[in-house]
């Protein structure tokens, strides 16, 4: 599951069994990027208030489904398959058209998201995370006016920002460790997102 030990769910006790308890998914099972975090509970706790904030909050205006797209698109810029495979599970749930979430994916492999079936304005925010990804010093303020151009509000290109920085740090996390996807349910998420003390994955 990862290169360093983990404790798992039928072995643990105090402070991460009550973790383990608010994000496991069906049958008890917790996905590996969170189990990797057992040996410092704490930052378990830490890595999934960001990621119940940034992603699964309902104050969010972007659809959730894009967050998603932009969530594999880092993570496949990254080179990280373990975030790939699992948030296209979610993007394709929260979709719920199979043909277009493939052919989204299919222009996110071949590095060209204007080929995917995306608006505009939707291109545009890919174009800023390819940047926010693999080169951020570059970035200069023309960059967040070439958002607002294509008719993103500022509060929209703080989401799509801190989409971005989740994924690369949790991207960082499964490749640094080691996680594969062996043994997770892939696609579960934490969708109560009117309450963002509900971690559980379902």
């Amino acid at each position: 599951m990862s290169w360093i030990k983990t404790v798992p769910f039928d072995e643990a006790t105090g402070r991460l069994r009550k973790l383990y308890d608010r994000v496991t998914g069906p049958d008890n099972n917790v996905d590996n990027i969170m189990m990797v975090h057992s040996l410092r509970p704490h930052s378990m706790e830490g890595h999934m208030a960001i990621y119940k904030n940034v992603l699964h909050h309902s104050g969010n205006q972007i659809p959730k489904w894009f967050l998603e797209v932009l969530g594999v698109w880092v993570s496949s810029l990254n080179r990280c398959g373990y975030c790939v495979e699992h948030h296209f599970n979610g993007l394709q749930r929260l979709l719920g058209d199979a043909a277009r979430g493939e052919a989204i994916r299919a222009a996110i492999e071949a590095g060209r998201p204007e080929d995917a079936l995306l608006d505009a304005r939707q291109v545009a925010a890919m174009e800023y995370a390819r940047q926010l990804t693999q080169a951020p010093a570059d970035l200069v303020e023309g960059d967040v006016v070439k958002l607002r151009d294509a008719g993103w509000d500022d509060g929209e290109i703080l989401e799509i920002n801190q989409v971005c920085a989740y994924f690369s740090y949790a991207n960082r996390t499964v490749l640094g460790l080691g996680c594969s996807t062996d043994g997770d349910v892939l696609g579960l998420s934490p969708n109560n997102s009117d309450n963002p003390e509900d971690w559980g994955h379902r």
